[in-house]
């Protein structure tokens, strides 16, 4: 069977998710990309709850952004969660790449939520 870059992906998530977990001291720093958006939240994953979200969907950040698409939208979007993760209480994090490479929008994102404050 052929492999496809999707399944490439998921092979990649799966193999990271086994031994990335978050708490509530430590929660996981989850990120998803499409073609168009991309999504982060801070997840507990003992008590399966999202504590923060940021996305390139926030109405506060669409109106601001020329492309969703871009390093510098991931950018914004790592700004926000990180400050939204900080105004709960989390400064540290699990960063998990969501099966992407470390490339990019991913790194761009990871490293805009570093400076903002988060520990990862």
């Amino acid at each position: 069977m052929k492999s496809t870059r999707k399944s490439a992906t998921q092979r990649r998530h799966r193999r990271l998710r086994r031994h990335l977990s978050g708490t509530s001291e430590r929660p996981r720093l989850a990120v998803f990309r499409s073609n168009d958006h991309i999504y982060a939240q801070v997840i507990d994953d003992v008590a399966q709850h999202t504590l923060a979200a940021a996305s390139t969907l926030d109405p506060d950040l669409k109106k601001s952004l020329s492309s969703t698409a871009t390093q510098e939208a991931s950018a914004e979007v790592g700004k926000l969660v990180a400050q939204r993760a900080i105004a709960k209480g989390i400064n540290q994090v699990v960063f998990d790449r969501g099966g992407k490479l470390y490339h990019g929008r991913v790194k761009a994102l990871a490293e805009a939520a570093r400076e903002a404050g988060l520990n990862f």
